[in-house]
């Protein structure tokens, strides 16, 4: 499986995490996840409406460990891939990724333009690139040297 830096992000079903072996101690709860997983508790999403995905309140922007690294498990038609978050150059796409993942918002989702060798654009429950999760914000270009110069990086 191959692993990917990411500026900001598109695309995808699932945000997952690995258990750790049942003899290693469980790791320390993340305050990033928990402030997450208590404002999807707040929101009461009922995701068994039509159009869910289309009306959802944004995500605040939290705070990640540093110390701390927070990978995407995505599967994909073409298989599985580990893509690598980057919450220091692009905290709130990284909150909202996570917040969006956890609520099953990329479940099912298509691609819905792809070029082959080049690139391939997700995330739109319409499908067709006009749609959005009900909220937008900001692009954010913390770090000017993060550049899309090699293959594997993913943008929004």
């Amino acid at each position: 499986m191959k692993t990917y830096r990411i500026l900001v992000l598109v695309l995808a079903p699932a945000l997952a995490g690995c258990a750790p072996p049942s003899s290693a101690p469980a790791p320390a709860p993340d305050s990033a996840i928990t402030e997450i997983d208590a404002f999807i508790a707040q929101q009461k999403i009922d995701k068994t409406q039509p159009g869910w995905k289309t009306s959802l309140t944004q995500p605040p922007k939290v705070t990640f460990d540093p110390k701390r690294k927070y990978y995407w498990i995505l599967q994909t038609g073409k298989g599985r891939l580990k893509v690598e978050l980057m919450p220091a150059n692009a905290p709130m796409h990284v909150s909202s990724t996570i917040y969006l993942a956890r609520l099953g918002f990329y479940d099912d989702l298509k691609f819905h333009r792809i070029i082959p060798g080049f690139m391939a654009q997700g995330g739109d429950p319409k499908g067709n690139g006009s749609g959005n999760p009900g909220y937008e914000y900001a692009g954010e270009f913390i770090d000017k040297s993060v550049k899309h110069s090699l293959p594997g990086l993913l943008s929004m």
